[in-house]
């Protein structure tokens, strides 16, 4: 990968802030993900300074990187083995669908590291029983 790009996904993470749900820290309940503020007296609403910032304008990331994965690969989504055919091993990384049954799932990861290609939600097991799989295929 390009240094730019790698310097550029440094940038990105550098820049992002963590916004915070308001009155956060007042309640043990509240989940810390981000929720606008919609009451009518609120001071985050309203943009006060000390009640914490949400997201606008400005904290999104550089255009020529928006899409990486934060390893520096841009990400695609593949459901079957001939669409890993056509991707770019040094540039792209996969992402498996949900959807992919165990045996396709193991087939695709095998198929994916011959070839080179770094699999984002690899499933450990996948690497096992693939070979246990063509095995007892090759035996019928």
């Amino acid at each position: 990968m390009a240094s730019e790009i790698k310097k550029l996904i440094r940038a990105r993470a550098a820049k992002r802030a963590r916004f915070s749900r308001q009155c956060l820290c007042a309640k043990v309940k509240l989940a810390d993900t981000w929720r606008r503020p919609r009451g009518l007296h609120s001071k985050q609403r309203k943009d006060y300074r000390a009640k914490g910032a949400h997201p606008e304008a400005g904290f999104g990331a550089p255009k020529a990187i928006r899409g990486f994965h934060p390893s520096g690969y841009r990400e695609v989504l593949v459901f079957t083995p001939a669409e890993l055919e056509e991707i770019d091993a040094a540039t792209t990384a996969v992402r498996i669908g949900g959807s992919v049954g165990g045996q396709k799932r193991a087939a695709m990861q095998t198929k994916a590291a011959t070839l080179g290609i770094k699999v984002l939600n690899p499933k450990e097991a996948m690497t096992v029983v693939a070979p246990v799989v063509e095995e007892a295929k090759s035996n019928e």
